[in-house]
């Protein structure tokens, strides 16, 4: 993802006609890897997140809410203690790398001035946050901790002194032209993005590929004139945000000419926001349920064994008729069996043909006694067989039950996730957990949306949200709608004779949140609530219905997105 050193120019340049001033009023650590900090400026609340995850280190002004932990983690605190009530005086970017200082000035205990300085480093995987004196020598905390043995360059410890990152030793863009640039090319080697990334600091892959694309041909002369015009756009902030989506979904601040912008942003920092939100959302639902995910997983793959096992049971005890036919055909020769014999050959009369047949015989064994054996066989086999099917139903309600708590954790929020923990302890598959005092449990809260001719539409987005939704917030006369045949969320039209569109929206929801998520002309059954029945002793979230009519959708990411309520 192109976050270079050019979008942070034009992420600081926001930052600062912004929060500069503004005070810092609430520090979150939300995961291991975000820091949120709430800033009061002129009047308004700004809430700055600040990531080092390897995939999606960032920073940027967020509407996002986040889900925080009741226990602050200690980076947080440390944060908290020394930030808590600072001024933001500065922001400044490293040259066009993606290192950027936050100077901070707050007062001290004794009430003196105290200067700190929180530096982000955006560099993927080794991306850390820094928190340093007033002198920038010593680190007071940081969110990644990088001990000798990690590194020996640069160790990153509390108490540590602090080392800067090794500069690239690349051209400063905004202080040299094409001409300066032309130099370091060899237009011969080919592969000139390639080279514009390795001499010019700040530009990645993403845009050194528009700077080429730009040029139409390949010289050095459309290269300068090509290059100096990108340095101007840059100095001058000349700044178009946008999403592109081209092989993969991409961004940036300069204006693509070789892809076609998917959206446009009146800011970078909205731009980021909306780029990063739901793919960081996706992450934080990952690492929370990563544990829950493959316990899931392990079960499902115990019954999809044991369903093999009980078809292969059920598979021998079709063969019992067969078993109890050998005993009475031995039963009738027994007078044909001499001692020792180790098989014997029967007329089978229950053979048309009156065929022969030959049947083993256990030779330490009487006639009467392997002619019992077959019975026995036969007995076990056919007492079985009603065992087995039982078994058989069970284990697939089983198996539906867990492939649909694995489709909710897909489509979960974070918020979410807690709700299907507590369902598998109340179900009995996860230990229950001793509390020290009474934690008062909230009511599930299926997501709300509204179509485009203004009829509320609600999802569940797991079963305790399901059952809440289907049993207790419908009325008899909504429409519910439900994957056909397909592990999906419920969802409820408060309607009763809703319109065309609003019913097909209401099917795109229930495809989009399903098993189905990426087909197309996924099949939705709907009926009304009335004839949707929740047998006894049913797994959460499973239902009964009937009356239904179906419709056929393709997913619709574009309705979950602009119906949603917010």
């Amino acid at each position: 993802m192109p976050f270079d050193g050019i979008v942070t120019k034009a992420a600081v340049t926001e930052l600062n006609e912004n929060i500069i001033s503004g005070r810092i009023s609430k520090i979150y650590q939300p995961t291991t890897s975000e820091i949120v900090l709430a800033i009061r400026s002129n009047r308004k609340t700004y809430n700055l997140v600040i990531s080092t995850h390897p995939s999606y280190a960032r920073f940027h002004l967020t509407n996002e809410k986040y889900i925080n932990p009741q226990e602050a983690p200690m980076f947080c605190m440390v944060l908290r203690k020394h930030l808590a009530g600072s001024v933001i005086e500065d922001i400044e970017q490293k040259g066009l790398e993606r290192i950027i200082t936050f100077k901070l000035r707050s007062v001290d205990e004794i009430g003196d001035t105290a200067i700190k300085y929180l530096v982000l480093e955006l560099m993927g995987r080794h991306s850390n946050l820094l928190l340093l004196n007033e002198d920038k020598t010593h680190i007071i905390d940081s969110m990644k901790h990088i001990s000798p043995s990690q590194n020996r360059y640069r160790s990153i410890l509390p108490g540590q002194p602090y080392t800067e990152a090794p500069a690239q030793e690349k051209l400063h863009l905004l202080e040299v032209t094409g001409e300066d640039i032309v130099k370091k090319i060899d237009f011969n080697a080919g592969k000139l993005d390639q080279q514009l990334v390795n001499v010019a600091e700040g530009i990645s892959p993403f845009i050194a590929r528009e700077v080429i694309h730009r040029m139409g041909f390949r010289n050095s002369k459309a290269f300068i004139e090509k290059t100096n015009e990108f340095i101007e756009d840059i100095k001058e902030n000349q700044f178009s945000p946008a999403i592109y989506v081209n092989e993969k979904e991409d961004f940036h601040v300069i204006a693509m000419e070789s892809l076609q912008a998917s959206e446009t942003f009146a800011s970078t920092n909205e731009m980021l926001d909306q780029f990063y939100s739901g793919k960081a959302e996706r992450d934080r639902v990952k690492q929370q349920a990563k544990d829950l995910y493959r316990f899931i997983k392990n079960e499902l793959d115990k019954n999809i064994r044991k369903q093999k096992i009980h078809e292969r049971t059920l598979d021998k005890a079709k063969n019992a008729a067969q078993l109890q036919r050998l005993g009475e055909l031995l039963t009738a020769h027994m007078h044909l069996i001499k001692p020792g014999e180790e098989s014997v050959t029967v007329v089978d009369y229950y053979d048309p043909e009156q065929k022969e047949v030959t049947i083993s015989l256990q030779p330490n064994k009487s006639p009467s006694e392997n002619a019992q054996i077959f019975f026995t066989k036969y007995r076990k086999l056919q007492n079985s067989q009603k065992i087995v099917q039982k078994e058989i139903e069970k284990t697939e309600a089983e198996i539906t039950y867990l492939e649909q708590l694995l489709q909710q954790i897909d489509v979960a929020r974070v918020e979410d996730i807690e709700e299907i923990r507590e369902e598998l302890r109340e179900e009995g598959y996860l230990r229950k957990q001793k509390r020290k005092k009474k934690i008062k449990l909230t009511k599930p809260l299926p997501e709300e949306y509204i179509s485009t001719n203004g009829i509320p539409i609600l999802v569940g987005k797991n079963n305790k949200q399901n059952d809440y939704l289907t049993n207790r917030v419908a009325h008899r006369n909504d429409i519910w709608l439900h994957t056909k045949d397909i592990p999906g969320s419920h969802v409820v039209i408060k309607s009763d004779q809703p319109d065309e569109q609003t019913l097909e929206e209401a099917a795109q929801l229930a495809a989009f949140f399903s098993k189905a998520q990426q087909s197309s002309s996924v099949p939705v059954d709907y009926t009304l609530v009335r004839h949707v029945k929740k047998p006894n002793g049913a797994k959460p979230g499973f239902v009964t219905y009937d009356n239904q009519k179906t419709i056929f959708v393709t997913p619709s990411p574009t309705v979950v997105k602009e119906r949603k309520v917010k």
